[in-house]
Order: structure tokens, then C-alpha cells, then sequence
């Protein structure tokens, strides 16, 4: 089994915050990421794919082709947008990275899958800070 990984960047604004919750809780729960005026951060968003290397290519996954995939899937619609107000899958949702990596999965898994006849997700890896990240690896 080989892992290919692709690395992109997008710049995206949120808020932490839970409608059921009074502003206080909020802060006290999410601190200043619950500010009403939003923050924002420089993500890094690094894809694995796994799989085995076709024969004819020696590629796994083409990872232009993957980076395309996710250019056009992810990062035109989170890319210098407000996750809570602008992006259409995560209206409704905690803009946490740990929703916002699960969403991710749910759009790339079935693409990468449609798209490959062996290669499939592996995980996706989300940097929102230089201390903070979340990995998923699909349910």
C-alpha cells in the first residue's frame, strides 16, 4: 500500500459558536474564537489517498488530478469565505475544524472513489494553527 499526500491552502473566516447557548457560555466555552466579528485563519488542508500503484502510470492517484479535485470541490468554496455564513455544507454546523474536516471527507471520499479504480481517502489532515490540527480518517 502507498500513500500519496496533496498539500492546498485557503484563508476562511468563523465563528465558534452555539445558538443554544447564552453569550457567556459561549465565551466561556469557545473563548475568543466566539467573537460576533468573526476571526479568521490560514488553513493547511493535506490529503492522503492509499492504494496501489498502477501498473501502466506508476501512479497511485494522479495528485495533479487530486489537487484539481480538490481545488474545485473544497478550496473554490471555503477560500477567502466566512465558513458560517458563505459555505453551503456547513450551514447549520459548528464551524469547528473537526466538522468542517468530516464535511471535507464527505464530499472527497466519493469523488476520489468515482475517479480511481483502487486508490481511495485515507485522511484528511486540517491545520488551522501552528499548535492546532485535527486528522480525520472517514467513519
Amino acid at each position: 500500500m502507498v500513500h500519496v499526500i496533496r498539500k492546498e491552502h485557503f484563508n476562511a473566516a468563523h465563528r465558534l459558536f452555539n445558538p443554544a447557548w447564552t453569550e457567556e457560555k459561549n465565551f466561556e466555552v469557545f473563548g475568543p474564537c466566539a467573537n460576533n466579528n468573526w476571526h479568521g485563519h490560514n488553513f493547511e488542508l493535506i490529503v492522503t489517498v492509499k492504494g496501489i500503484p498502477d501498473p501502466d502510470t506508476g501512479f497511485v492517484y494522479d495528485l495533479k488530478q487530486l489537487g484539481d479535485l480538490i481545488k474545485a470541490e473544497i478550496i473554490d468554496k471555503v477560500d477567502h469565505k466566512n465558513l458560517n455564513l458563505d459555505v453551503d455544507f456547513m450551514l447549520g454546523k459548528l464551524a469547528s475544524c473537526e466538522i468542517l474536516v468530516m464535511e471535507f471527507w464527505k464530499i472527497l471520499a466519493p469523488k476520489i472513489k468515482e475517479t480511481s479504480t483502487s486508490a481511495t481517502l485515507h485522511k484528511i489532515h486540517l491545520i488551522e494553527t501552528n499548535k492546532n490540527s485535527v486528522e480525520y480518517f472517514g467513519e
